[in-house]
């Protein structure tokens, strides 16, 4: 079964992905991926962080010749920032008292995490919770959505809002339309709509001036997955389940919503069901998406539409938040580590990175095989048998 780990820490030589059970012959474009990686760190709101590191992967084993050989794929993303980190990210070198730290910012996995792994040093907590890790996953993101692109599924996200600025209600919005693809690309915000990405961008500037941070909305959309995937025989089976853990995961998501999500709480089953048509030799069509392409727990050909909620990053410039020191019990302000002001548009391009893992998983699930070739004898003859299937 598809499956992938992390590893590395925020200030360490680097992360590392390990990808296993990965199909053999997919073409691999490692621009492709890298570009990803620079979306990732891109947006208006980022830190210092993003002007030190230029993301890029190598390559140490599974691929050969351009093409994956079958063998478990291991990607290096390098840390350029570890220069400046050595002496404290030393593996053996001791730790003096006065290097440790004792106060956990609230909204991190610093207190928790300390309390779990029993650590007097809440660096060996917050290196690894960082959300540096997302690069790993964007990485092998990348790798999924190649190759499922040989099967004519492909991947969009975009920012709704930011701070409670935008549209969180755009009805049919398609992020494959090339004018919103356009908008997206050139928007620094990664918006679809440029109307309201000044109002945000003054809004950003002035909570970064107060020493404040901003969450926002995203969306991420999946096109032509076929349908079948997933199965409603199972609790755990369930593809819309695998999603909504994929995208929760990420850092600093709140909330996942899957088509109408919430909103369909408050609408009356005539409104919000998703009519079936025949339509000649193209087979079954909707014209709504209102399930986001996927009933009882089973992808049903339509888009996959998924929306997040990403809460405030914790680390405020000023005011600091009110906690204790792990060591004394003594009352203390969160201290200051490096961060963003607002990381909604790089959290979307995550978001593509989760979701092409969940429908990669799936799709495997039931087309497997060990070689691109295999995969695709299974996947055309179930299209063929499909109605309207070629």
């Amino acid at each position: 079964m598809l499956r992938f780990l992390t590893a590395g820490e925020s200030h360490g030589k680097g992360l590392v992905t390990i990808i296993d059970n990965f199909p053999s012959g997919v073409k691999i474009d490692s621009s492709f991926i890298n570009e990803k990686l620079r979306a990732r760190q891109s947006g208006y709101g980022r830190g210092a962080r993003q002007k030190i590191e230029s993301d890029q992967v190598e390559f140490l084993s599974g691929v050969r010749g351009g093409y994956t050989t079958g063998s478990p794929i291991s990607i290096f993303i390098k840390n350029r920032d570890f220069e400046n980190w050595k002496e404290r990210m030393d593996a053996f070198k001791p730790l003096s008292e006065d290097a440790k730290i004792h106060i956990p910012r609230p909204g991190h996995a610093d207190f928790a995490g300390s309390l779990k792994y029993g650590q007097d040093d809440i660096r060996n907590i917050l290196e690894r919770s960082s959300a540096r890790e997302t690069a790993s996953r964007v990485a092998a993101g990348a790798l999924f959505q190649l190759l499922l692109k040989n099967f004519g599924i492909e991947f969009s996200s975009a920012v709704l809002s930011i701070g409670g600025i935008g549209d969180e209600k755009i009805p049919e919005l398609d992020l494959f339309d090339g004018k919103i693809l356009k908008n997206i690309s050139r928007s620094e915000l990664r918006m679809p709509f440029p109307e309201a990405e000044n109002e945000i961008k003054k809004n950003i500037d002035r909570i970064k001036k107060a020493g404040d941070t901003a969450g926002g909305i995203f969306i991420v959309q999946a096109k032509k997955v076929p349908p079948g995937l997933g199965s409603f025989t199972q609790w755990d089976e369930k593809l819309d389940g695998h999603i909504a853990m994929s995208l929760m995961s990420i850092q600093a998501i709140k909330s996942v919503e899957i088509g109408m999500g919430v909103k369909s709480a408050s609408m009356k089953g005539s409104e919000f069901q998703d009519s079936i048509y025949s339509c000649g030799n193209k087979g079954f069509c909707r014209k709504s998406d209102n399930a986001g392409g996927i009933e009882g727990g089973v992808s049903n050909g339509e888009n996959i539409i998924v929306k997040c909620a990403m809460k405030p990053i914790p680390t405020l410039m000023k005011p600091y938040l009110d906690t204790v020191d792990l060591k004394t019990g003594k009352p203390e302000k969160a201290f200051l580590e490096r961060s963003d002001v607002c990381a909604v548009p790089a959290a979307s391009v995550v978001g593509e990175a989760a979701l092409a893992f969940s429908i990669c998983l799936f799709f495997l699930k039931k087309f497997g095989g060990d070689s691109l070739k295999e995969i695709s004898r299974n996947f055309e003859g179930y299209i063929k048998q499909l109605p309207g299937g070629k």
